[in-house]
């Protein structure tokens, strides 16, 4: 691949992690974020600061973005367009809604372009070691054109077939990630208040068969105190919306995630929109007069492992 050919849109706590797993790898790669400040963290590396979004795409034939929200996707690419051609890939990493990526897809191909739709998922840690996952929907072809790219900056990717289908896959598991968080504070707080130990509570359920991925990290910064898991309310609330309008457009009885979205709701309201999402669990804390702690938990999530090689996951 050419020198600058790669442009990565969004800088945010993920898109700036897979960026430097991209330089890491000795891929210059064009960057491009709405919030100059953020190029800070990329001084001194090698990488080109764009000012305008028009400069990033006549120098890059791969375009990435990582951006918070659908209408964030639609105003980047609407921006985007004049400047597209027959050279370019566009890669989806967002979260986002699977009827609007499909239509902004059609117009990018009409450009001449093509497009993957590339969600990543696993968290922030994962994402800043390059092991994080990746579901990827569009061409086949486009897939393993692109697949050393997409490796150098994930390790478990999977194929899911035509476009629209990873970004249901996504919201669903992040769906998921939240129902259990929910689940986990009510855990801790029945816990706490028959005084067992919440250290002891962790580890019970890390070998049971109520574990999950979410207590193996989330609960982790829950109990030190920091609640930092380096994503958001206003995040899990969109994800959470995201999920009920797919339920909806089947008329699917989802009792569970209209709970979901007026606990968040109810948690914005409290804590702010850009608070941690692990933070909802502090509306039973708060209610119930407990603090969830235990000793010699994480203040923020570390991946340890290395950087394992991007494989295709196989069905």
């Amino acid at each position: 691949m050419n020198s600058y050919n790669i442009g990565f849109i969004g800088l945010g706590n993920v898109g700036i992690n897979l960026v430097n797993n991209l330089i890491n790898n000795q891929i210059k790669t064009n960057v491009f974020d709405i919030n100059n400040k953020r190029y800070l963290k990329l001084k001194n590396k090698n990488v080109r600061f764009c000012n305008t979004l028009e400069e990033l795409a006549l120098s890059s034939n791969i375009i990435i973005t990582c951006l918070p929200s659908p209408k964030a996707v639609s105003n980047v690419l609407q921006i985007l367009l004049p400047y597209i051609n027959s050279s370019h890939i566009w890669i989806e990493m967002s979260t986002t809604d699977k009827n609007e990526l499909i239509k902004l897809s059609k117009i990018f191909k009409k450009k001449g372009g093509d497009v993957l739709e590339s969600p990543i998922t696993g968290g922030e840690h994962r994402a800043k070691s390059g092991n994080i996952s990746i579901f990827v929907s569009g061409d086949k072809k486009i897939f393993k054109r692109v697949f050393p790219i997409l490796s150098k900056m994930g390790h478990r990717i999977l194929f899911c077939g035509k476009l629209g289908n990873a970004s249901i896959l996504k919201v669903i598991t992040n769906y998921l990630a939240s129902l259990h968080l929910l689940g986990i504070g009510e855990a801790l707080t029945v816990s706490k208040k028959h005084n067992l130990d919440l250290g002891l509570t962790y580890n019970a359920i890390k070998i049971s068969s109520g574990n999950s991925f979410v207590n193996e990290t989330e609960t982790k910064v829950i109990l030190s105190g920091s609640y930092d898991v380096g994503f958001t309310m206003d995040l899990a609330k969109k994800d959470i919306n995201l999920f009920n309008n797919l339920a909806d457009e089947f008329k699917i009885p989802v009792d569970f995630a209209k709970l979901l979205n007026k606990k968040f709701k109810k948690g914005i309201k409290l804590f702010g929109s850009r608070s941690f999402s692990t933070k909802i669990v502090k509306m039973l804390e708060d209610e119930c007069g407990i603090k969830m702690r235990a000793k010699n938990f994480p203040k923020k999530l570390i991946d340890n492992e290395k950087k394992n090689k991007g494989i295709e996951v196989k069905l």
